[in-house]
């Protein structure tokens, strides 16, 4: 059982070894590492702080960026409505421009027509006097060639004057 049991004097000796070391690092060793650690605890609250500040600026940035791509959207969709308008109202405007340009056409070429149409009644009505004069002037002369139906178309003219 000697080998088990460890002696007094062994004890003695490494209970002092122990105290001796305890001693020399709590004196020199304990401060530093306990800085170290403090160091070191702060590092890690501070990395920590840090990591919730960015996480809050990246929540923040990210809604900022939502707000301005529902506002880029927003933006774009009135000026696709206001070019659609645009479209729209050009080419009612080009309609109703045509159909002013046809209806003046229209009323342009009624008037063509009918100055051309009282251009050929006059064109008429002088080509029939003219062909009535002719054929009165052949009747007259073929009627009127002897003495005598001159002198009796006279005395009906006579009588005529007379009547009225």
């Amino acid at each position: 059982m000697d080998l088990i049991t460890p002696g007094t004097g062994l004890i003695f000796w490494q209970l002092f070894g122990f105290l001796g070391l305890l001693f020399i690092l709590i004196k020199f060793a304990w401060k530093p590492m306990l800085a170290a650690l403090d160091e070191r605890e702060s590092s890690i609250e501070n990395a920590l702080k840090a990591a919730e500040t960015a996480r809050n600026e990246m929540a923040n940035l990210k809604a900022e960026n939502e707000k301005l791509l529902a506002d880029a959207r927003l933006e774009r969709d009135t000026i696709l409505k206001k070019a659609q308008d645009a479209s729209v109202k050009m080419v009612d405007d080009a309609k109703a421009d045509a159909a002013k340009v046809g209806a003046q056409m229209i009323e342009n070429a009624k008037a063509v027509i009918e100055t051309e149409k009282k251009a050929a009644l006059a064109d008429v009505k002088n080509q029939v006097a003219t062909l009535s004069l002719e054929i009165t002037e052949k009747l007259l002369r073929a009627n009127l060639s002897d003495t005598k139906s001159q002198k009796d178309l006279v005395e009906g003219f006579v009588n005529d004057l007379k009547l009225n």
